[in-house]
């Protein structure tokens, strides 16, 4: 015997059917990974939408004193990375506002499907790191492998909270405004910003 339909003002068909839009956000962004153009400009001054991105960053994590500053070599940036553990302030307030983002999406969609979204932007995010990473290695001949995977893995977390900024907004993604969505967007501009120390934030 066929099972009727719910009925449409069903609790869990309408939390469904709220949820699906989010779903399909969730897998465009992730299906747009593997195009980023990682890692194609580092160690270039930093032009001025590189600078706005960065101030808006800075500025909606809570650090308007602090100033973005262009790296000029791998090594500088595995000094930046190593100075992200001995000043850890622009990392605690990442992971309060990541917190944050994820409630608010918790709040819109269940624990399951977030975290089904997750794992493929993860996905996707990965794959496109680590090709990138292996290009940037053959141009820059680097020998750290740990900072490589550093770079890689930065870009993950990017788009794993830029995912969350996209997921918790009302709005039409193409009007989110969002500190992660603002870095996400340095690393689609060939960038790593690799963290804040200090009040320089380092971005390759």
């Amino acid at each position: 015997m066929t099972e009727s339909p719910p009925p449409p003002d069903d609790p869990d068909f309408v939390a469904l059917l709220q949820e699906i839009p989010l779903l399909y956000r969730a897998r465009g962004f992730a299906e747009q990974l593997i195009e980023t153009p990682l890692f194609v400009r580092l160690g270039e001054p930093l032009d001025a939408r590189d600078r706005r991105l960065a101030r808006a960053f800075l500025d909606g994590l809570g650090f308007p004193d602090a100033e973005a500053a262009a790296l000029g070599n791998w090594e500088d940036a595995a000094d930046a990375a190593l100075a992200l553990d001995v000043d850890p302030a622009g990392w605690e307030a990442e992971e309060l506002m990541r917190a944050a983002a994820t409630d608010a999406v918790l709040a819109r969609l269940d624990e399951e499907a977030l975290r089904t979204g997750l794992t493929l932007i993860a996905e996707k995010a990965g794959e496109a790191a680590k090709r990138a990473a292996e290009e940037a290695d053959s141009l820059w001949d680097i020998e750290d492998a740990g900072l490589l995977n550093a770079a890689a893995g930065g870009f993950v977390q990017a788009a794993h909270t830029a995912a969350l900024a996209m997921l918790a907004a009302d709005d039409d993604v193409d009007d989110v405004q969002h500190p992660f969505l603002d870095r996400f967007a340095l690393f689609g501009r060939g960038r790593w910003p690799i963290g804040l120390a200090g009040l320089t934030y380092n971005v390759l």
